[in-house]
């Protein structure tokens, strides 16, 4: 089993710059990608950025040029730098891992508790 904890949301006015953590613990053998969803209300979850083991990043269009996405592997977390901040960008931001464990064949995914982030004024 892995567990995710995630911290560093809140409210934050428009324009302005918020930081996500996550930490992921448990039985890691490896972790293939590292990622953050978000999830508006009455909108399905959807993909904001992904980082790989390797460091290949991706991001939704909506946050490019925006939010940066980094990991730590030694610690196993990731963090997501948001700048710029929207209004459209509130919703519950949510970590994902896909990890493999130890001593269990295969590749497992896990979510987090999810973080608020709201950009109000």
């Amino acid at each position: 089993q892995v567990q995710l904890v995630e911290s560093g949301g809140g409210l934050v006015q428009p324009g302005g710059s918020l930081r996500l953590s996550c930490a992921a613990s448990g039985s890691i053998a490896s972790i293939n990608a590292m990622a953050w969803y978000r999830q508006a209300p009455g909108k399905e979850r959807e993909l904001v950025a992904m980082i790989s083991s390797s460091g290949s990043r991706n991001y939704a269009d909506s946050v490019k040029g925006r939010f940066t996405i980094s990991g730590d592997n030694a610690k196993n977390a990731v963090y997501l730098q948001m700048n710029s901040l929207k209004p459209e960008d509130t919703a519950v931001y949510y970590c994902r891992t896909e990890s493999r464990e130890v001593g269990r064949p295969g590749l497992y995914g896990y979510w987090g508790q999810g973080t608020q982030v709201t950009v109000s004024s």
